[in-house]
């Protein structure tokens, strides 16, 4: 059974917003896929599925989670309005269960919530769901913007190293290919821009 509290405040969150016509993709996302062979790829988190949208013009088959049914009916329509009928868009709470099947990508951007959530759980789930020689992006926030729903000055963002030893992954069976703090201007949802910190975790299974 889904969490009522997580649907309840993700489908506000995104039912309070305009529904994206043309959503964007992230940017950690574009640079470090761009080069790699299409192949099934798993969004978590997808949000208004700018990136889902994106892997599947790409020739990616993916399929594209979230807990709101707000978030996921809107990409369901817009992928069927770009004719990326392939595209599976499902409502699930990662709190309660992960999505079957083995992936050459499973991205994570900004999978962040003020409610229950064992990330590391999930992130491990992930990283097990990749196929050989697959790939796990997870991109997080590595500084407040002014739009964060947390203002806490004292708030500590995990480094992506960090983030990798959570994981209590084998290293003879998962290797990290590329951890990092990048800087970027980003856009917030009232228009705002203000630069920002992402850190960036990128695993790879052994083949």
């Amino acid at each position: 059974m889904m969490s009522t509290d997580a649907v309840t405040f993700w489908d506000g969150v995104h039912a309070a917003r305009p529904a994206a016509t043309d959503p964007r993709p992230n940017v950690r996302l574009t640079e470090t896929v761009t080069a790699l062979p299409p192949g099934r790829a798993l969004d978590l988190g997808c949000g208004n599925g700018g990136d889902a949208l994106w892997l599947a013009r790409q020739g990616w088959h993916v399929t594209a989670v979230d807990v709101s049914a707000v978030a996921v009916e809107r990409l369901a329509d817009l992928a069927h309005a770009n004719g990326l009928d392939d595209l599976v868009a499902l409502r699930q709470d990662l709190h309660e269960s992960f999505p079957q099947g083995g992936f050459d990508l499973v991205s994570a951007h900004y999978l962040h919530t003020p409610l229950d959530l064992d990330r590391a759980i999930v992130l491990r789930s992930a990283a097990h769901a990749l196929r050989p020689g697959g790939r796990l992006l997870v991109v997080d926030h590595g500084s407040t913007a002014p739009w964060s729903w947390n203002q806490d000055p004292g708030a500590r963002y995990p480094s992506p190293r960090d983030v990798a030893a959570g994981l209590e992954l084998d290293t003879s069976g998962w290797a990290v290919e590329r951890a990092d703090a990048p800087h970027r201007i980003a856009t917030g949802p009232d228009g705002r821009t203000a630069e920002v910190i992402d850190h960036v975790l990128l695993l790879r299974r052994a083949a």
